[in-house]
């Protein structure tokens, strides 16, 4: 809806102090939008080429365009790459080519929709740098990400959205802080029951317990007012399993993240 695609059916949106409905024209020039995935390329046209298609229509004059493209193609990090054809780009490069593709009418609001799904961690961190990188562009960027500590490294305020609703609006620092009173436990667990995981959750030393996958063996996340304090009830209750590495640290974003969707359930 805010990018102008599908059409709100109750409320209104304003961007920039332009309706969405309105004058969705006048937003569209505003603003430029990638949906994660590898569409919206021509894959026989060269990077360069398939910039200079988009800025046609965008209306982009040809002497912007020419000092234009070989600065974005340096921003994303494909300046040596521009002239090849985008069919032998690794889904990384397709990803930042799409963001100079955005960028060419110079839009002042960027929607980012989970740009770093599906890139292999090298690639998502490469990818994570050029975003940083528009930030000197002086853009207001809107990024929705599954990835909390992308979140807590690239926004200056993150929402959290919960069946529909924001729940929670602030800076990545003041989101933690809801949970300073709180450690986190991580247990490495090689299968475990679910009497186990109900028991545990029966210590009066322990907030909440959830179960992450991680390859071969389990790793539990024990949410604890407790700290260290806490560790020795729940080894108690894993005797008789494998247990791997015990790790107690500082809560993240993804702990904040957490306690706010369970609190507002």
């Amino acid at each position: 809806m805010l990018a102008t695609l599908l059409t709100p059916n109750a409320g209104s949106i304003q961007i920039l102090g332009f309706d969405v409905e309105k004058s969705a024209r006048e937003v569209q020039k505003r603003i430029g939008f990638i949906f994660g995935g590898e569409r919206g390329l021509y894959w026989r046209l060269s990077g360069s080429d398939n910039l200079r298609y988009f800025g046609s229509l965008y209306h982009v004059e040809p002497n912007v365009m020419k000092k234009r493209i070989p600065y974005l193609l340096e921003l994303i990090g494909l300046k040596d790459r521009g002239n090849e054809r985008v069919e032998g780009y690794s889904r990384d490069m397709k990803q930042r080519l799409h963001v100079a593709r955005i960028l060419l009418h110079d839009p002042m609001v960027l929607f980012l929709d989970e740009p770093t799904i599906g890139l292999d961690p090298v690639g998502a961190r490469e990818f994570r740098q050029v975003i940083k990188n528009l930030q000197s562009e002086k853009k207001t960027i809107l990024l929705a990400t599954h990835y909390m500590f992308e979140a807590d490294a690239l926004c200056q305020r993150v929402g959290v959205i919960n069946h529909g609703r924001i729940i929670a609006l602030d800076t990545p620092e003041a989101l933690k802080q809801d949970v300073s009173d709180l450690s986190v436990i991580e247990i490495e667990v090689f299968g475990i029951p679910e009497t186990v995981l109900e028991q545990i959750r029966q210590e009066s030393v322990v907030d909440s317990v959830a179960v992450e996958n991680r390859e071969q063996k389990q790793v539990l996340l024990i949410q604890s007012r407790q700290g260290a304090e806490a560790v020795p009830a729940v080894m108690n209750a894993l005797t008789g399993l494998r247990v791997g590495k015990v790790l107690v640290r500082e809560p993240t974003l993804e702990d904040a993240y957490v306690r706010l969707v369970e609190e507002s359930q």
